[in-house]
């Protein structure tokens, strides 16, 4: 091959993950007899019909923008896939890509093809190279094939990297009445409670298992006295931190965790531990723990707070039904 076009070649792969398309070889120079001689010698290796990667290893973006190659140049990353790729939402290697077009696109494996009427320009983006939709039109996409739960964490995600202004989104949900989820969207914008906002899988769960046993929303990664907390219910004093592989696995750690608990017990919050395998393997179980220590939290608030009783023993009043005998004097001898 011409020292020229391996260049070529290289340059384009190196803007696109690692990925070139028949056309663009074809562009370069190269005749469609030897596209097919380097397809069958391994010099490239076929993702898609017309879609090649032109290298021994897949990068990390390489499926999702091979999808969007694949069918078309007006075809744009959306829907879940957009929305792993925005970070809204935990990214699902093995699902296949949704890709929006405008057009008729024949199936192919691996992707999930979404026809929209059109394509508003001020909807699409470029995220690292790839045709996306923006976050506000994933969220409206996402609304429709995830639920209120998966959904309410995206829109938290979504704001806590400022990739939506909530009004302006509340403003396109009103005017797509009718959508699929849109009144799971408006519910989740106008309500008084913030959105819960998780930063691991491990939160995630463990939020969805207290919500579905009836508990009280906490508020999420918030910061009390200099630690940002997992969990959190202020009324009750309680904190709930979901412990990952990557801790207690230093002395660092430990003593970081150790520190945490001290001084916020110092302020009269209890930290809670959970793991990621007590979260999977013994959901119930650590359900009714976090259940009974908020229940026992705000049994000691009411009590701290709420009208003296004296005991039977104390002196500070009588007992019910019945008067304060009288003290007897004790008469001193007169002096002389």
């Amino acid at each position: 091959m011409d020292r020229h076009v391996e260049e070529a070649i290289a340059q384009r792969a190196r803007l696109q993950h690692g990925l070139v398309t028949r056309a663009q070889l074809l562009e370069i120079g190269l005749r469609p007899g030897a596209i097919r001689r380097l397809v069958a010698g391994g010099r490239f290796r076929r993702r898609h019909a017309g879609v090649y990667l032109a290298g021994p290893v897949l990068p990390p973006r390489a499926r999702e923008l091979a999808a969007v190659l694949a069918c078309g140049p007006r075809a744009v990353l959306s829907h879940a896939s957009a929305a792993g790729l925005w970070e809204l939402t935990p990214s699902r290697k093995e699902a296949p890509v949704d890709v929006s077009v405008t057009r008729t696109c024949r199936r192919r494996p691996g992707i999930r093809v979404h026809r929209v009427r059109m394509l508003d320009p001020a909807d699409c983006t470029v995220l690292d190279g790839i045709p996306i939709m923006t976050g506000a039109r994933t969220l409206i996409d996402l609304a429709a094939v995830v639920d209120a739960y998966e959904l309410e964490l995206a829109v938290a995600r979504a704001e806590r990297l400022c990739l939506i202004d909530r009004a302006g989104l509340l403003d396109r949900v009103s005017r797509s009445r009718g959508r699929r989820g849109m009144a799971t969207l408006r519910a989740i914008l106008t309500r008084e409670v913030e959105p819960a906002f998780v930063s691991s899988e491990g939160e995630a769960r463990l939020l969805r298992l207290l919500r579905d046993g009836g508990l009280p929303d906490p508020r999420t990664n918030v910061r009390v006295h200099g630690f940002e907390l997992d969990l959190y219910w202020p009324d009750c004093a309680t904190a709930v931190e979901v412990d990952g592989f990557r801790y207690h696995s230093s002395r660092d750690s430990f003593e970081h965790d150790h520190r945490r608990s001290t001084i916020l017990g110092g302020h009269g919050i209890q930290v809670i531990a959970v793991t990621w395998r007590q979260i999977v393997d013994e959901p119930v179980a650590t359900a009714v723990r976090i259940a009974q220590a908020l229940a026992r939290a705000a049994t000691r608030k009411e009590g701290a707070h709420g009208p003296h009783e004296p005991g039977p023993g104390s002196k500070s009043a009588p007992a019910p039904g019945r008067t304060r005998p009288k003290q007897r004097t004790r008469r001193l001898p007169r002096e002389g």
